[in-house]
């Protein structure tokens, strides 16, 4: 007698080619026996299993997907480091005091999340951000069209070369005339506090803490003011994507942009390997603003309960000393959670306890 090993899938492939010259010997009644065969019972059962391995093949790319989101990120790993200064550049922003702070281990996107990345995000959840319902967002005078400069009716006093911008969001980061088609490798921008936050959760992750990108950006250091010291050029390099030439009218693009550049630019800024923790975007953090500090040593800080502004830390493309030295370290600056710009993004954290994802293998 011949025996024949034949799989669930290869039972249904056959099926499918000879049609109703398939006979099983449990089939139903031949009145309610159909084309396809559904009322076998038997096969009915393999075909439900054969779902239910490509239900299980699925879910196995989508947790694929979620590890190689975790391989993108970097291992920080924890210590004590000073955070702040004594000797602040901008005092009311809450630079100083100097302060101990220890941290556990955790790891943090190599990169800020990209528009590729926060396409798949809004794909996947149908995701509105709050740009979007809003209607407008802002954006630097000298990177709208004219077209566009014409319905804009309001601006900001005190920095008149800010426009909110009606159909400004993240996919038309300049406004409705403009897109991201050759953009999806820069960081999204237009993303409020909460956009952020809805991300890295559908993402698994998190924001990280002020004191935790602090740290980051400092190497673990405790007294530099960039990512890999204390100059602005390194072996005369440019390192980070800020403005060169006269704020606010005229940017040289010296380091080789004007506006944001590709979350891969420039060299790796710390022994980290992270890739601009400073310059490029602002970026979103979890703590709520304060600006009164004390010089105990706490672990793990995590910032007030509760505020009215988050922070934001590392500086953008429109950093100028002469204006925004903030693309050090220690600065800082604030912004409500629905607020956003076309120079602000963000990137994720993740706490230390799920480490066994990153060592998957893809």
């Amino acid at each position: 007698m011949l025996i024949f090993n034949i799989n669930n899938f290869d039972l249904l492939l056959i099926f499918l080619i000879f049609g109703d010259q398939f006979v099983c010997s449990n089939c139903c009644e031949p009145e309610t026996l159909t084309r396809n065969g559904e009322c076998c019972n038997d096969l009915h059962r393999n075909d439900q299993e054969l779902h239910l391995e490509q239900d299980k093949l699925l879910e196995s790319e989508k947790v694929k997907s979620q590890i190689q989101r975790i391989n993108h990120m970097v291992y920080i790993p924890g210590g004590t480091f000073t955070m702040g200064s004594n000797k602040p550049v901008f005092a009311a922003d809450g630079e100083m005091p100097a302060r101990q702070i220890s941290l556990n281990s955790f790891y943090l996107d190599k990169y800020e999340v990209s528009n590729a990345e926060f396409d798949k995000f809004v794909k996947d959840q149908n995701y509105v951000t709050e740009a979007e319902k809003f209607g407008n967002s802002f954006v630097m005078e000298m990177y709208i069209s004219e077209e566009t400069k014409k319905k804009i009716k309001q601006m900001v006093a005190a920095a008149p070369w800010w426009l909110p911008v009606e159909g400004a969001d993240w996919q038309h980061p300049e406004g409705p005339d403009s897109n991201i088609t050759n953009r999806m490798n820069h960081p999204v921008t237009h993303v409020s506090w909460n956009d952020a936050v809805a991300f890295c959760k559908w993402a698994g992750k998190r924001l990280p803490t002020e004191a935790e990108f602090e740290y980051a950006c400092k190497g673990g250091k405790s007294d530099r003011l960039f990512p890999w010291g204390n100059s602005l050029n390194p072996k005369g390099e440019h390192w980070m994507n800020i403005w060169q030439g006269n704020f606010p009218t005229f940017n040289s693009g010296e380091d080789g942009y004007v506006g944001t550049c590709p979350v891969t630019a420039f060299p790796e800024q710390n022994k980290f390997g992270l890739k601009n923790i400073i310059g490029n975007v602002w970026e979103w953090t979890e703590d709520w603003w304060e600006t009164k500090h004390t010089t105990k040593e706490k672990k793990n800080p995590k910032g007030p309960d509760h505020g009215t502004d988050k922070v934001k830390k590392g500086g953008s493309y429109m950093c100028h000393k002469s204006y925004c030295y903030r693309y050090r370290c220690v600065a800082r600056s604030q912004n409500t959670p629905d607020s956003s710009a076309a120079n602000l993004g963000f990137r994720c954290a993740k706490d230390m306890q799920q480490e066994y994802l990153q060592k998957e293998e893809l």
